[in-house]
């Protein structure tokens, strides 16, 4: 469980830094699991932990039976490192005070494990309701929710360059930061 201390004027405290979660994640993985180091994604909220694992061998396989291939062995990933798999997260969820989801990817599939669903709280004015509303009476999205989400998702597909240099700017803000003064 996660637990957020107020600090004076209400706000929340930031869960401790995960500067360091790729490495301490990599070393809590038993060897075997992947084919190379995790992945680790994290935010604010939570933490994703990538891992690749071998594509079964399907020789004159069609593509769709790779992909079949590749899914039947990220299922069976899934359910034998289960109990070793939710040791590490509640570990991992201690030391950084995020959640931890799973996901796995074997060939061309990736399949993300369940994952945490964050609500946002936002206000919109009537011409970006409207969009949110086309979205939904065009059958794009079945609620304004839905709609924005997938509006966030196609912005950061058609803007993953600039976005990851804006990330890259602000990491180096933060370590700035912590060279400073102490205030």
């Amino acid at each position: 469980m996660r637990v957020k201390i107020a600090q004076p004027g209400g706000r929340a405290a930031e869960p401790p830094s995960a500067d360091d979660a790729p490495a301490w994640i990599t070393g809590s993985i038993p060897d075997g699991w992947f084919t190379e180091p995790p992945e680790v994604v994290v935010d604010r909220d939570e933490i994703i932990i990538w891992g690749r694992l071998p594509s079964p061998e399907l020789p004159g396989a069609t593509d769709a039976d790779r992909a079949a291939g590749q899914s039947g062995r990220i299922t069976q990933f899934r359910e034998d490192t289960r109990d070793a798999r939710i040791r590490v997260a509640r570990q991992v969820e201690h030391r950084y005070q995020r959640k931890v989801a799973w996901g796995a990817r074997c060939g061309d599939t990736s399949e993300l494990f369940t994952h945490l669903s964050a609500p946002v709280m936002t206000r919109l004015r009537q011409p970006e309701r409207q969009v949110l509303d086309t979205l939904v009476d065009a059958g794009v999205a079945r609620s304004r929710s839905e709609a924005l989400a997938w509006c966030v998702k196609l912005v950061g597909r058609h803007t993953e360059d600039w976005l990851g240099e804006l990330r890259t700017a602000l990491t180096r803000v933060e370590e700035l930061r912590r060279q400073g003064p102490d205030a």
